[in-house]
């Protein structure tokens, strides 16, 4: 016997107005998971206070366009994951009125390999093909082999860089996109 305990059993729902603050829990504790001991404690500490606040996730969630969704718990549900899309906004040369852009997707590193970064990420496809997107764009940190390695594995390929603030230093980061295949 390993003693090791299985996570427990996990599902997707589109969040609501009333998630905003669980969203900026699970995404100010996702941010800092991912990237402990990758970036200065400062810079990680500002950005989580600016970019994953209630208010910030309060404004996507009353958007006609961003798509929100929560991985939690089935039994005494609390979030472990998030994804965020929205219209893409990102620095490739050939952006497209009809680009989706997953602006963040996290999962708590506990329930990583459960499936639930991949539920998000079909979940974020699905969305933008309702949306009547051809291509799913997102930026990773380019030193997150890990989840750059992921993306990699369910079909997405570099397209461009960008440089990110976290805090007060910039970064680079990694645009990768994913062309969407058209119906008919």
């Amino acid at each position: 016997m390993s003693g090791t305990v299985a996570p427990p059993a996990l599902r997707l729902r589109r969040a609501t107005a009333a998630d905003a603050a669980a969203l900026g829990l699970v995404g100010a504790a996702t941010f800092l998971e991912a990237f402990a001991g990758m970036l200065e404690p400062e810079d990680i500490l500002a950005h989580c206070g600016r970019e994953h606040s209630a208010a910030r996730y309060a404004a996507w969630l009353a958007s006609p366009v961003a798509r929100l969704w929560l991985a939690e718990t089935v039994d005494n549900p609390i979030a472990v994951g998030y994804l965020v899309g929205d219209r893409a906004a990102l620095p490739v040369p050939d952006l497209r009125d009809d680009d989706y852009e997953v602006k963040r997707v996290y999962v708590l590193s506990r329930f990583q390999g459960t499936g639930a970064g991949r539920a998000l990420m079909a979940r974020a496809v699905e969305d933008a093909r309702e949306l009547g997107a051809r291509r799913v764009l997102l930026g990773v940190y380019s030193g997150n082999d890990q989840a750059i390695a992921f993306y990699r594995h369910i079909g997405f390929a570099a397209c461009g860089t960008r440089r990110f603030r976290v805090g007060s230093r910039e970064r680079d980061d990694l645009i990768m996109g994913l062309e969407l295949a058209v119906p008919g």
